[in-house]
């Protein structure tokens, strides 16, 4: 049995910070910001499917800078428009910053990204498979 915890290794998604690495060990995850533009909230829901991440829908309430072109428009529901996107990566790099408040969610927690990182950092989002102790101890 021992064996088992020290060899065995369990897929997460890994937000990796210059200091810090944050676990999100769901499936799935919301990243949420706001829009340097229309100044709106903007919504990206990701899925994790072996060692890719896959952004499925997005959530926006104005077309503008960004909006995917050939993604399928869903439905409109409480004034944001939803579209169904299918778009794979093996990572991330995302810039945070307190103008845009930077969020993600998984599961019930609400992680404000932008409260733990410089102004304009960047945070590298990938999946990644780490010991069974490294996941008991991660955050998120």
């Amino acid at each position: 049995m021992l064996l088992f915890f020290l060899f065995f290794k369990i897929p997460v998604i890994q937000f990796d910070f210059e200091d810090e690495k944050l676990y999100v060990k769901e499936d799935e995850f919301r990243l949420k910001w706001i829009h340097s533009v229309e100044k709106e909230e903007w919504i990206e829901l990701y899925e994790r499917s072996k060692d890719k991440l896959i952004l499925t829908e997005t959530y926006f309430k104005t077309f503008g800078a960004g909006v995917p072109s050939d993604a399928d428009v869903v439905r409109t529901e409480d004034g944001y428009v939803m579209m169904k996107i299918d778009r794979n990566f093996q990572e991330m790099n995302l810039t945070v910053s307190e103008n845009a408040q930077t969020t993600v969610e998984a599961g019930r927690k609400e992680i404000p990204l932008y409260e733990l990182t410089e102004d304009y950092e960047s945070v590298r989002i990938s999946v990644q498979y780490v010991h069974f102790w490294e996941y008991m101890g991660g955050k998120l």
